[in-house]
């Protein structure tokens, strides 16, 4: 990345006016606190850009970037529209200010609470509130040169996390890739996948899975809109990060997302299986347990508070949601028993960080002796003593550097997150109709001491180009650059061509599931072929 880069990066994020957050503390009641300054300074107007829905104006900054943010593309979701497909956003008169991001979907509190507070420290906290469908898009211009687009689904799984995280921010793959992000929010946990249709009938039939429909509607408003925006609606890339990873795994099984979409990449993440209609009607009963409210009467659910439907989920155990197999929206699971064949026609990108786990809490990142090595891989495997030393050894033998807490931390994220991508990864390219490229990230964090190394989200700022508002992860090292400028770029071409390669890297070739090829992503990109696949095979008997 350039200094001149850099430099206008920094301003790209020093912007606009102060935002409100909102954070829930225990069940007490939606309150505002102050989130990250936004102002204006190195920007002006935008050009006016028409919509479907009426025109809009952002803002231009120094070095070119057109930043449209709050854009809607539903109706408010409270009162008789809960639980229910997004409807269309009301038209408006006259010139929309696109300059400030909108309401995330309401949900649980995160921050610098949060396992990791190197990542948690880049959440915003912008206002909460169920008027929340709304986009953010980056653009390089306004013009008809029908660039890429690329669509960001954020992650936070299915319940938590918005598209306006700092680490999301879209202007530096924007302006030095040539493409356009979009970034999404919509409905999460209670709000997005209360599935009340085998209690509610066909007046809730699609109640399960509106956060997913929500997704869709913003394809949708891409296909009808982007063009003005100077992208191309026949070169659509959704990608996504962890839950934003089975997002975008998802859409490749729904009917409605089919040929919205032409290219996908999930990174740290999969959806091998969705929540079955029986475990999600369980889970409504409970929550209409906690509302006190009868499953003869859903109606009152459209006449609860945000609040009242907010507490239910953060205070009652075991409320499970995400999206659901309703027979409909989603009629399977969509990688199981084999990739979806709507699908098989697109594209797909997928990855794993090396030291995945290190994100999640409990996880312990101080060294360990070897007995705790021994016992932390034998509960891993269920106990069994003798196949946790001959998996260590194996592992052992693999990376004779790695100490024994790193070694632990490597099983673990194999045994999870990998797994799922190499799974899922496998069963995409069985279909032989589109190739599958797939990535490792190794390179590893300097900060805290170096005790994250790889972890959870680490790839994130390298895939946007944002390693510096990113310093927080990624630490203040020169060696950033050049892997960001790869990644950025690999990203970028994939969602161009549907292939990732470029003169930066060596040449990649598409997965299989004899060769294994796999782009190992550190400070030596390298293409290796099955990469520790006799400790994974061992791992995965």
């Amino acid at each position: 990345m350039s200094a001149d880069n850099n430099k206008m990066h920094q301003n790209l994020l020093g912007r606009r006016h102060l935002l409100k957050s909102g954070l829930i503390a225990g069940t007490a009641a939606l309150t505002s606190l102050r989130g990250f300054a936004q102002d204006t300074r190195n920007t002006t107007a935008s050009d006016v850009v028409n919509t479907t829905a009426g025109q809009v104006q952002g803002l231009r900054y120094t070095g070119g970037i057109k930043v449209f943010n709050g854009i809607p593309y539903g109706a408010p979701t409270s009162g008789a529209n809960r639980f229910q497909k997004p409807a269309p956003v009301a038209g408006w008169t006259g010139v929309r200010d696109c300059s400030l991001i909108g309401n995330r979907c309401p949900q649980a509190p995160s921050g610098p609470g949060g396992p990791v507070t190197e990542v948690f420290s880049l959440d915003r906290k912008e206002t909460m509130g169920e008027d929340c469908l709304s986009i953010n898009v980056y653009t390089p211009a306004i013009d008809k040169q029908k660039r890429p687009v690329m669509v960001w689904l954020h992650g936070g799984g299915y319940s938590s996390g918005s598209a306006s995280w700092l680490l999301y921010d879209g202007s530096n793959l924007a302006a030095s890739q040539d493409v356009v992000v979009v970034t999404v929010n919509h409905r999460l946990n209670i709000f997005g996948h209360l599935y009340l249709k085998d209690l509610g009938g066909d007046a809730y039939a699609d109640s399960g899975n509106v956060g997913m429909l929500d997704i869709v509607a913003v394809l949708e408003w891409v296909r009808d809109n982007i063009e003005n925006f100077g992208g191309d609606p026949g070169s659509v890339t959704i990608f996504g990060q962890s839950g934003g990873a089975g997002k975008v795994s998802t859409l490749l099984g729904m009917p409605a997302a089919k040929g919205l979409f032409h290219k996908a990449i999930a990174m740290s993440g999969s959806a091998l299986t969705s929540i079955p209609a029986a475990a999600a009607t369980a889970t409504a009963e409970k929550a209409l347990a906690a509302l006190g409210i009868d499953a003869n009467n859903l109606e009152a659910l459209q006449q609860l508070t945000t609040q009242q439907l907010l507490d239910a989920y953060v205070n009652t155990p075991g409320l499970n949601m995400g999206p659901v197999v309703d027979g409909s929206n989603l009629p399977g699971n969509v990688f199981n028993p084999a990739a979806p064949s709507m699908s098989a026609s697109v594209p797909l990108m997928m990855g794993s960080t090396e030291h995945e786990v290190n994100f999640m809490p409990g996880t312990p990142l101080n060294p360990i002796d070897d007995a705790a090595l021994q016992q932390q891989i034998q509960q891993l495997l269920g106990g069994d003593e003798q196949r946790a030393r001959d998996l260590i050894a194996l592992y052992k033998s693999g990376r004779p550097s790695a100490s024994n807490i790193e070694l632990y931390q490597i099983v673990a994220s194999d045994n999870s997150f990998r797994r799922g991508v190499l799974t899922q990864a496998g069963l995409k390219a069985d279909q032989k109709e589109a190739p599958v490229f797939l990535y490792y990230f190794t390179w590893q964090s300097p900060v805290r001491d170096g005790l994250l190394r790889a972890y959870h989200c680490l790839d994130i700022p390298f895939a946007f180009n944002n390693v510096d508002v990113c310093s927080a992860m990624t630490g203040a090292g020169q060696d950033r650059y050049a892997l960001a400028s790869r990644m950025s770029t690999a990203f970028a071409n994939f969602a161009r061509s549907g292939n990732p390669s470029h003169a930066g890297l060596p040449a990649w070739s598409a997965y299989n599931r004899q060769q294994k090829a796999t782009m190992v992503m550190g400070n030596n990109p390298e293409l290796v072929n099955d990469p520790y696949g006799k400790e994974l095979q061992a791992l995965y008997l």
